[in-house]
């Protein structure tokens, strides 16, 4: 699904140039869950950035579904993110003064549809992920895991072929956090989901099959983590 050769990313600021990914290269199979973690600085979100098409690479190539990205213009990225991919921040990113419903319908309004084809495909994801009895509440109405829910369902909604999540438990407490990265295993494992964690947390990392590691914009490691995690496993040294 995902084939990055050789990728760089340069950041000019005055005189200086940052090289924020230096001779990165990995590929994703369709159906993975995988993470990409680092420290702050690590270049994971720049990776992140261009990897969902919000950015493009100074140079090196990236193939999304065998589409060359690297060359595209601002439209054509836009057009390739509302076809193919669906983000989950830390931070939810949701209207205050409209429904969780509504938060949903959003993002479709702008894929051509119905406005009764949008409604029952956000009443899908919202179901998807649990939330099928608060369709109706405000986001000051729901725990931090619900709006974090709400998120996901929204990401969910276009059916898109690939889901980043940047630090997704980052705003959330250790027990709301399992229940998240459960959510995201249970999408991988019953809907083929291909999902990317962007962590800088070894914890949320080890619940994804695969961890690529990042150090100052390049991979250190990239293995195969044979036996993720499951999202009940307390985090070492948590109180009961």
């Amino acid at each position: 699904m995902i084939q990055i050769d050789h990728l760089v990313k340069i950041f000019t600021m005055g005189e200086n140039e940052i090289r924020a990914l230096d001779d990165v290269s990995f590929s994703i199979a369709k159906g993975e869950m995988v993470s990409i973690m680092g420290p702050s600085g690590s270049g994971k979100s720049t990776l992140m950035s261009i990897a969902g098409c919000l950015d493009v690479p100074t140079s090196g190539s990236y193939l999304l579904d065998d589409i060359p990205v690297e060359k595209m213009k601002d439209s054509q990225l836009a057009d390739v993110r509302n076809r193919k991919i669906g983000f989950v921040f830390q931070q939810f990113n949701l209207l205050s003064r409209t429904s969780a419903l509504e938060n949903v319908i959003l993002p479709l309004s702008y894929s051509g549809l119905s406005a009764r084809a949008c409604r029952e495909k956000a009443e899908k994801a919202l179901e998807l992920v649990g939330l099928k009895e608060r369709m109706k509440h405000h986001p000051n109405e729901l725990s931090g895991g619900q709006q974090q829910r709400v998120a996901i369902a929204r990401a969910l909604a276009n059916d898109p072929a690939l889901l980043i999540a940047d630090e997704p438990t980052g705003a959330l407490d250790s027990k709301t956090g399992a229940g998240i990265m459960d959510l995201f295993q249970t999408l991988h494992r019953d809907f083929g989901q291909t999902v990317i964690v962007v962590t800088h947390d070894s914890f949320v990392a080890q619940h994804t099959g695969r961890i690529i590691r990042l150090v100052d914009g390049r991979i250190v490691s990239d293995a195969l983590n044979a036996n993720p995690l499951k999202a009940g496993t307390p985090r070492p040294g948590a109180e009961d």
